[in-house]
């Protein structure tokens, strides 16, 4: 049996219009054109499809089977050629984002509300990818753009700039080192230090301050959530180095000090990372956009 997509366009035509005249109209074509690819339709089947003695024409038993088929089948292909049209124009697509910090969240969410406003048949998904190896995963298709601090070169993708921040150190108001103007990588020989729980190499307080200057603290505290460590920095427990975007409601809240690293202070770096043949994609190039103007509000706020 060779069944075509025509064909159950046809049966169901010919059930919704009652009869083969208004079902040929329906399809644009004639009559006579009609019965006979009814006829193929059968012949291919093997069975009668049609009751040809009821007034109007009903469909057969077997009919009914090709028509619950044909309700089934129809509406998912003309999806799915809906979805192949939107990726030629540009409209449709797929943003799977890796992020290799715990506290891009805090600016990733209000970029990724305005997209999918703009973006509705884009499909949108977040991975940590502190828990994967997320540029590799970019190489193989299986993620679309990598949040990251450590630009590389490789074969196939483009770091694009973000936007700039600064690692602030955060410490309860009454702490000694609230009195210090900056804080330098000897002030942290006796503190114990509130971290997210990744690798010091993505840590900014260590690759640019204390494993530089060879200081270890006197102990290290791993806390999943940023909530969490700016509660334990409010009740005394330790201190931490956080991103300006996320010290942004606290910076004149009496339970905290916040103060830059170093006499100069640090700056950084944010970048995506995206594979070179999907820079230019309209729905691609505009995420871009939104992540290189909306964090910087919240730097300002």
């Amino acid at each position: 049996m060779h069944i075509e997509f025509r064909h159950l366009r046809t049966i169901k035509a010919i059930h919704e219009a009652g009869g083969l005249a208004r079902a040929a109209d329906l399809l644009n074509m004639t009559q006579s054109a009609l019965s006979h690819q009814v006829k193929g339709i059968e012949e291919q089947a093997g069975v009668e499809l049609f009751v040809r003695r009821s007034k109007p024409l009903k469909l057969s038993a077997a009919g009914m089977k090709m028509l619950r088929a044909a309700e089934e089948i129809l509406p998912r292909v003309g999806a799915l050629e809906e979805e192949f049209a939107g990726l030629v124009r540009g409209s449709a697509g797929r943003l799977h984002i890796a992020i290799e910090c715990h506290a891009c969240f805090d600016w990733l969410f209000p970029v990724l509300e305005q997209f999918r406003k703009a973006w509705p048949e884009v499909d949108v998904d977040i991975r940590p990818g502190l828990a994967f190896d997320a540029l590799p995963a970019l190489q193989r298709e299986e993620v679309d753009l990598v949040v990251s601090s450590d630009p590389e070169q490789l074969d196939g993708i483009v770091f694009q700039p973000l936007f700039d921040y600064e690692p602030v150190f955060v410490a309860p108001r009454t702490h000694p080192l609230a009195a210090k103007p900056y804080i330098e990588a000897e002030d942290f020989r006796d503190q114990t230090l509130i971290t997210y729980p990744v690798e010091r190499t993505r840590l900014d307080v260590f690759t640019q301050l204390l494993t530089p200057a060879k200081v270890e603290p006197r102990a290290i505290r791993q806390v999943e959530l940023t909530a969490v460590i700016l509660l334990l920095v409010a009740s005394g427990r330790g201190v931490s180095v956080l991103p300006d975007w996320v010290l942004r409601d606290i910076r004149y809240h009496s339970d905290y000090a916040t103060r830059p690293l170093t006499e100069t202070g640090l700056t950084r770096r944010l970048y995506a990372a995206v594979r070179s043949d999907e820079v230019a994609k309209p729905y691609m190039a505009h995420v871009l956009r939104l992540a290189r103007t909306e964090p910087l509000k919240l730097q300002r706020a």
